[in-house]
């Protein structure tokens, strides 16, 4: 599933494409994703003018001159697409025909057409009231932005305390951080020199400000590098992301360690039902 680097990724390249355009006509192709598509979608969208786009967590917020913004999560699979005459000639579907999974196109007013392609259909798509959004289902309960204000050693260790799950599991839970994902963990533990395994009530100060510091440089490196491309992702030109290729730990079981003068091994071990992977050599355990 794309994470929080994805999904910057795809913002930042539809952003040009989408802000300040008006809608001209809204096509839903179907009655849902992983969920049923809001009442009168398309009736709600077309006439509308995008002000701004923006990223909360996993989901982009498209805001509307209607009062509304339009939220969308692209789940395992889902793309944002241009095709037609974009402003921006890089920003194109991988064809200029509609596909079989483009399950929802918005003609815009300068002539190019945003596509949402989704062959898993997991991604999900709501309007809700703009000056309300904090209030949604899907946002209301979101942990501060690991690249935000909000989010410090001290924010985290206080997300930590008196917890007797692992680390990894407490920077999966949404409600600490937002964003975070398999990914982006594994490799800011690895940075920070820390065990996906360790307690995460034992979390100290200076532990803390160490991995806050390895959360945001992985963040920044992995959204300078277009995200990651593991199986789906693409961004909205349709390019793959190259961050995979910079992984110290990720998918790298029985390799070197790259932390000079380790000498170790990277080992996966299984949590919660997915895979972690890490250094038993330099990263410290429970």
């Amino acid at each position: 599933m794309p994470e929080l680097p994805e999904v910057e990724t795809v913002r930042a390249g539809l952003a040009p494409v989408l802000v300040e355009q008006r809608i001209q006509k809204a096509e839903i192709r179907r009655p849902d994703l992983r969920w049923p598509f809001p009442e009168n979608m398309a009736v709600r969208l077309t006439g509308a003018r995008v002000e701004r786009l923006a990223r909360r967590s996993k989901f982009l917020l498209a805001a509307l001159d209607t009062g509304e913004t339009l939220i969308s999560h692209l789940g395992m699979s889902g793309r944002w697409l241009v095709m037609g005459a974009a402003p921006l000639a890089a920003f194109r579907h991988d064809t200029d025909r509609i596909e079989k999974h483009d399950h929802v196109i918005l003609e815009l007013e300068k002539g190019a057409q945003l596509v949402f392609n989704d062959v898993r259909r997991f991604g999900a798509m709501d309007l809700w009231p703009s000056d309300d959004l904090e209030a949604h289902r899907w946002l209301e309960a979101l942990g501060p932005e690991p690249l935000g204000n909000g989010f410090s050693a001290d924010t985290l260790l206080a997300g930590c305390s008196g917890r007797r799950t692992p680390i990894k599991a407490v920077l999966l839970d949404q409600h600490t951080v937002a964003g975070l994902g398999n990914i982006y963990v594994c490799e800011a533990l690895w940075a920070a020199g820390i065990s996906p395994l360790a307690c995460a009530g034992r979390l100290d100060a200076d532990g803390a400000a160490r991995l806050v510091a390895a959360i945001r440089e992985v963040l920044r490196a992995a959204i300078a590098a277009g995200g990651s491309s593991l199986r789906d992702f693409r961004g909205a030109d349709g390019e793959l992301g190259y961050f995979q290729h910079d992984f110290a730990v990720y998918g790298r079981a029985g390799e070197a360690c790259r932390r000079p003068g380790c000498g170790g091994e990277i080992v996966r071990d299984v949590q919660s039902g997915r895979s972690s992977f890490h250094c038993p050599a330099c990263q410290s355990g429970p």
